[in-house]
């Protein structure tokens, strides 16, 4: 009985003996423990190589072990931290297991706005077309239009092949003016283009805009006047070029009868808008003290000065911009290059330069044989057919025609005319060919 008890007393020793020899000699390896893991940690989580059954439990179980080694080196606050990191990780997951669905990014759609009335329909074909052809990024064109011309616009966008159709959408709508005598700002200058004036009444759920005039064409994407945008400052909500280089052989500092922006005014067929900022505006004017919001503001300015104006909306707008100057982003005359940069000499530096970027037929130069140089571009891209080569149907056709038209002023720079073509079409080759091969 002694013998069995004096075995049992011995072996208990023994196994405290062992019990504290493993625990204290394992305390100081805890910090070699934590390190090689996480290598180990790092190298399986880079690696590509597939597992072995065997392998990947323990694997999993040095992991396990290692978290629960780092997490109570953690102060409270970090701790808690991964704790919530590592819950909404798994809230990530649905009920079946499966991850859900990451938000994709919304992408930006550009808003371009045009006013046509009358014998415009071919016209603004033409600049929905050059839009189109050239941009990179979705445009949703709103069109404002005469009962007569709806149908038509319809009718003709809706004959464009689907791969076209698929880069753009489009809203068609009636001519509206929310204050005045509507037949009396259709008269204002061209009919319907005072039309302009009320887009950011109109358009209340657009935040940015840009306008432009049914005899302009784009040479180069749309995206690059769009991210103008970003370059106003916090006063900016319009940017606009000015009506001329040359002050003294400009319209306004010669002729105007009523105030205007600079020196040389601003001309509005191409204006870009940030129409949420203009809607929250109050501007100043020369009628009342405290300011007035853009739509109270077209009704009484237009009868005010309405036997001072010549060009209707476009005088309006300088009136504005003279008494709020700050409110304004002028951009270079390449981004609204008209004959009047060419037909006295040229005058736009930034179009010999980097060549024209947007190109505005007025003076009705598309139609008719005073500018060949404009109409040979014009027809150049309504003649287009949409399932040709870039460069073969459209490119070297107008760079062919160019010569016709060196007894021109304006031809006899073809460079302004073509560097953004050819670069244009290079680069929506590279973003629409290239890009989708690699």
């Amino acid at each position: 009985m002694r013998i069995h008890c004096k075995v049992v007393v011995i072996g208990v020793c023994f196994g405290v003996f062992l019990l504290f020899y493993f625990w204290g000699g394992n305390v100081p390896d805890a910090p070699l423990l934590k390190e090689v893991s996480l290598e180990e940690d790092r190298n399986f989580s880079s690696s590509s190589v597939t597992l072995d059954r065997d392998v990947a439990p323990k694997l999993a179980r040095k992991s396990t072990t290692v978290v629960g080694v780092l997490m109570k080196d953690v102060p409270k606050g970090r701790k808690n931290w991964k704790v919530t990191k590592q819950r909404s990780n798994a809230n990530a997951k649905s009920k079946g297991g499966r991850p859900v669905a990451r938000r994709t990014r919304v992408e930006e759609i550009m808003h371009l706005a045009m006013v046509a009335c009358g014998h415009r329909l071919e016209e603004t074909l033409t600049l929905v077309k050059s839009a189109v052809l050239f941009s990179l990024k979705k445009i949703k064109f709103h069109i404002f239009a005469e009962d007569v011309l709806i149908p038509q616009f319809k009718e003709k966008l809706n004959q464009w092949p689907r791969f076209v159709t698929a880069k753009f959408k489009y809203t068609l709508y009636r001519i509206t003016f929310s204050v005045g005598n509507a037949d009396e700002w259709k008269k204002l200058f061209k009919p319907c283009a005072a039309q302009r004036l009320f887009l950011p009444v109109i358009l209340k759920d657009i935040d940015s805009l840009l306008y432009v005039d049914t005899d302009v064409l784009f040479l180069r994407p749309m995206d690059d006047i769009w991210k103008m945008l970003k370059s106003f400052n916090s006063t900016q909500l319009a940017a606009m070029a000015p009506e001329h280089e040359v002050p003294k052989i400009g319209w306004y500092s010669r002729f105007a009868r009523h105030p205007f922006y600079g020196i040389s005014g601003v001309n509005s067929g191409v204006m870009l808008m940030n129409l949420t900022r203009i809607r929250s505006t109050l501007f100043k004017n020369s009628m009342i003290a405290g300011g007035l919001s853009w739509e109270d503001l077209l009704h009484p300015l237009y009868q005010k000065y309405k036997n001072h104006i010549t060009w209707g909306d476009q005088d309006l707008l300088n009136i504005i911009f003279h008494y709020n100057p700050e409110c304004l982003f002028i951009f270079p005359c390449q981004w609204n290059y008209r004959p009047d940069h060419c037909m006295y000499g040229s005058n736009c530096k930034g179009a010999e330069e980097e060549g024209v970027s947007i190109l505005h037929g007025n003076r009705g130069v598309y139609h008719d044989e005073k500018q060949p140089a404009f109409k040979v571009v014009y027809d150049g891209i309504r003649d287009f057919p949409f399932d040709d080569n870039m460069f073969q149907s459209l490119f070297y056709p107008i760079q062919a025609k160019f010569l016709d038209t060196v007894n021109t002023l304006c031809g006899r720079i073809p460079q302004v005319f073509l560097k953004q073509i050819e670069k244009t079409m290079r680069k929506v080759f590279e973003e629409n060919v290239i890009r989708h091969i690699n």
